[in-house]
């Protein structure tokens, strides 16, 4: 499934602007995560993941701790870079080296816009703000999150999910792929 980043890396970069600094230390609903250091890691992904669309290896390492001074300048640009480069069919061909392990090309898209769907979500949650991810990326994201709580048998992944929360068989797909991630629909700081 190739899926346009446009769309949501523009919800992502618009949320970034809304970001006040007195909500940098606040709670987001990944409870390991300030808003600052979700910033932090949206930074380090958007930069990693345009690799992943170029072919380049990404080497593993932390999640950052710091986030960069220029943040409010550079996120909207990377995430523009990171859309910009899934816009190519090559990125979603062949495979591609994440973090020192050979995968398809389509499913770091996969993996990608989960990212973005829901780091996108977390950080609206987080900020009061109201959040709209695209058709698209949401069904995309609905089939990572699946296909990933199916693999570990409903217990979450550790570093990247929690078990599944329940909500109702016709919630809003948001709201199911929230739940299926391990985050309550209606968290609020």
């Amino acid at each position: 499934m190739v899926v346009d980043l446009e769309p949501i890396t523009r919800e992502v970069a618009g949320l970034v602007g809304r970001v006040r600094d007195d909500q940098l230390d606040g709670p987001t609903p990944c409870t390991e995560m300030t808003v600052r250091q979700l910033l932090a890691h949206l930074a380090q992904l958007t930069v990693g993941f345009r690799m992943l669309a170029q072919k380049q290896a990404v080497p593993g390492g932390p999640r950052p701790t710091e986030l960069p001074a220029d943040w409010r300048e550079r996120l909207p640009r990377v995430l523009d870079e990171l859309a910009d480069a899934w816009q190519l069919p090559a990125a979603w061909e062949g495979t591609v080296q994440f973090f020192g392990r050979e995968m398809p090309g389509a499913m770091a898209g996969q993996i990608v816009t989960d990212e973005l769907v829901l780091h996108g979500w977390d950080l609206a949650r987080a900020i009061g703000a109201p959040y709209r991810a695209d058709e698209p990326a949401l069904r995309a994201a609905h089939g990572w999150v699946t296909a990933t709580v199916e693999r570990t048998g409903g217990k979450g992944q550790e570093g990247l999910f929690a078990p599944p929360v329940p909500v109702a068989d016709d919630a809003p797909l948001l709201d199911r792929v929230v739940a299926l991630a391990g985050r309550a629909p209606t968290w609020t700081p």
